[in-house]
């Protein structure tokens, strides 16, 4: 059975894209796979972090993930920190990578350049490092991504193979997999851009935990175009294209094939709206269930952590054998 693995970070609220983008993907894979899926709070800390908002959001996130379906039966889910293999491979990874090649991840240069950046810290330049060691540590088979991170595979897939070049055969050079549909959910208004955690009360992003009318009054008043016809054209009508996407991935049929039901945005806006509603409704509820015992979640977070940390430990052992570390 192939492994497969992936993390999220526990900064911001959850939204409609990181739900149909991935984990709605996690849910289903745990059935056809051996998976492992992590909170990664330690890829958090590259941007400077409250403390106690850092431990509630990771707590929290780790409760959407199983409202979401994630089965501890099931997956191996676990909170980052919890299992020091990946900072202590982190180091071999960065003892592999280049400065060059670091200096070339568009997330990097993205977030060190945004407005009001007055820190810049060396673990935002150095992460890929970190998240080559997460996805490698588990001899991990497939990543399931976005598009648009289909460079963080990439780099680990090059790291791995250079490692493996130098030191002899230590790790699985793993493949990325991008889903066929929902793997980009873009802001409602601003059809050009994904839907982000980072923007707040954005009229344009849908949180997993947002009250039902207001998602229904984002999706009226989701920008379109000045004309009428209802047709999936992502260049020439990326706002409709957006929605028809949306309602695709909650509903598993093809966007364009949902396009010939329509005549006039009003109603795709309505459907789409009341589908991503019916399918938040169960998530919410469930959530509001664990938010009662956050015990009871940390307890399955360190029940995963123990499940991680044998493989974990295996695979970094081999490394430092093969690099020349004394065991």
């Amino acid at each position: 059975m192939a492994r497969v693995f992936s993390g999220i970070q526990p900064s911001g609220d959850l939204h409609l894209g990181n739900l149909l983008g991935a984990l709605v993907n996690w849910e289903r894979m745990q059935h056809e796979h051996d998976s492992v899926f992590c909170v990664v709070d330690l890829h958090a800390l590259t941007l400077l972090q409250d403390a106690e908002t850092l431990r509630s959001q990771t707590i929290e996130l780790a409760q959407l993930l199983l409202a979401v379906g994630i089965d501890p039966e099931k997956s191996i889910l676990f909170v980052q920190s919890h299992v020091p293999q990946h900072p202590q491979l982190a180091w071999l990874m960065e003892c592999t990578v280049s400065y060059g090649e670091l200096s070339r991840m568009t997330a990097f240069k993205d977030k060190s350049n945004r407005d009001g950046t007055k820190f810049v810290s060396a673990g935002l330049f150095t992460y890929p490092a970190l998240q080559a060691a997460d996805i490698l540590l588990y001899d991990t088979d497939f990543v399931p991504v976005g598009d648009d991170q289909r460079q963080h595979v990439e780099i680990t897939r090059d790291i791995a193979e250079r490692f493996n070049s130098r030191f002899g055969e230590t790790f699985v050079v793993p493949e990325h997999f991008i889903p066929p549909a929902g793997a980009r959910v873009m802001d409602l208004q601003r059809p050009d851009r994904k839907m982000s955690k980072s923007e707040g009360e954005s009229p344009g992003t849908v949180f997993v935990l947002e009250d039902p009318k207001k998602i229904e009054k984002k999706f009226k008043r989701a920008v379109t175009d000045s004309e009428s016809e209802v047709r999936y054209d992502i260049e020439a009508k990326p706002g409709v294209s957006s929605l028809l996407d949306i309602l695709g991935a909650v509903t598993g049929e093809d966007p364009e094939s949902l396009a010939s039901k329509y005549e006039q945005y009003g109603p795709l806006k309505t459907d789409t709206a009341e589908a991503v509603i019916e399918m938040l409704r169960p998530i919410q509820a469930r959530f509001a269930e664990l938010k009662e015992d956050p015990a009871e979640t940390a307890r399955l977070l360190k029940v995963g952590a123990d499940k991680a940390e044998p493989i974990a430990s295996e695979v970094l052992a081999r490394a430092k054998h093969n690099i020349g570390l004394l065991s």
